[in-house]
């Protein structure tokens, strides 16, 4: 089945009364919209911002299910939700049931409230092991292992995520819906394209909506959302009971709330002044360094640091010279150089224009 829908952007004069609140799992969140898991992106303290800017839930990145890696520094760390704004919602992955029940009480024992279930990821790592969306092209495993996990956390709600199927010709997201809904899933999450496509093409918001149609419990949209016009308007699109949103935030977390204020009154949001995008770096930074540790913490810094100056005038050479500098005294000294700078010149972000020079920064 395919839904027909308008093109992008949705006429002003569609905009309809939001409410703000969502009852989801049972848990009222402040808004529906999700901040997608992402592996080596959503640790404990993006997510602590995002919410802190808006988002209503942040999944986070994916917790092997391998117990032999449960005291790994690196799996601690993704189970680390210290001081972490309810709900806490967990992502874990695997191919094997039972490995995956495990994984499923492990994570609920040490504070998540909500486990997700990997289906959707498309790196070739995770699917080389039969995990992820490659899961997608095995129904009765994928049965297996949603029942196994309900089952072994109950009492604590399951979720999954999932991509539109493995290829082109095997959409099957609906069948998944229904095995979903049949092993006691109380939510799902659907990137608009499948494995195959990666994340190149147009995300099929039409899919998502033919789930939606056929739908008994929640459907969050994922995929290309990355304005608050756009986040409305695949609302409008598809039906979905949310949205999640992934790398539309690195290095933008204010997002969530430009998004929030949008659909709350149909208006945009003016965007944040350079003074406060400014401090949110900052006290991120600081977060990443108490979080990881200094060495770990500078290194970590560096990617967060480049998404939040991508594409601005100047930053190209600024980014270079970052990823040179070993301390966190002097990292910290360089980005508020280069912040000072930028608001001497403009009260708000300026961002290079043309196609051919933005290309020509990014690709620096």
């Amino acid at each position: 089945m395919r839904v027909k829908f308008a093109p992008f952007p949705c006429p002003a004069n569609h905009f309809a009364p939001y409410d703000a609140t969502m009852e989801f799992v049972g848990f009222t969140l402040r808004n529906n919209l999700f901040v997608a898991p992402m592996a080596g992106v959503t640790d404990r303290p993006f997510r602590q911002l995002c919410k802190k800017m808006g988002a209503g839930l942040a999944v986070s990145e994916m917790v092997t299910s391998n117990s032999l890696l449960y005291g790994s520094a690196k799996t601690r760390r993704r189970a680390n939700h210290d001081g972490e704004v309810a709900p806490i919602s967990v992502q874990i992955a695997g191919s094997l049931p039972a490995m995956m029940a495990d994984a499923a009480r492990h994570n609920v024992e040490r504070g998540a409230q909500i486990i997700d279930i990997n289906m959707g990821c498309p790196a070739k790592k995770i699917c080389n092991v039969m995990a992820g969306s490659a899961l997608l092209r095995d129904e009765l495993l994928v049965g297996r292992i949603l029942e196994a996990v309900v089952n072994a956390v109950p009492g604590t709600p399951v979720t999954l995520k999932i991509r539109t199927g493995w290829d082109k010709s095997s959409r099957n997201a609906t069948n998944v819906l229904k095995i979903a809904e049949q092993s006691g899933i109380r939510a799902l999450a659907m990137h608009g394209r499948t494995r195959a496509c990666g994340y190149t093409g147009q995300a099929e918001y039409e899919t998502i909506a033919a789930v939606k149609a056929e739908a008994r419990i929640p459907i969050i949209a994922n995929g290309d959302i990355d304005s608050p016009e756009k986040a409305k308007f695949v609302l409008d699109a598809t039906g979905a009971d949310a949205v999640m949103i992934g790398r539309a935030a690195q290095g933008r977390p204010w997002l969530f709330r430009e998004i929030e204020h949008y659909l709350n009154t149909g208006t945009p949001l003016l965007p944040p002044r350079v003074a406060e995008i400014h401090e949110i770096l900052m006290a991120h930074l600081e977060d990443l360094y108490a979080f990881y540790g200094i060495e770990t913490g500078v290194r970590v810094a560096r990617k967060h640091i480049s998404w939040y100056t991508k594409g601005l005038v100047g930053s190209a050479a600024f980014r270079h010279m970052m990823n040179q500098l070993p301390t966190i005294e002097l990292q910290g000294r360089v980005v508020n150089d280069f912040f000072f700078a930028l608001a001497e010149h403009n009260e708000h972000l300026t961002y290079l224009h043309t196609a051919g020079s933005l290309a020509e920064e990014l690709a620096a």
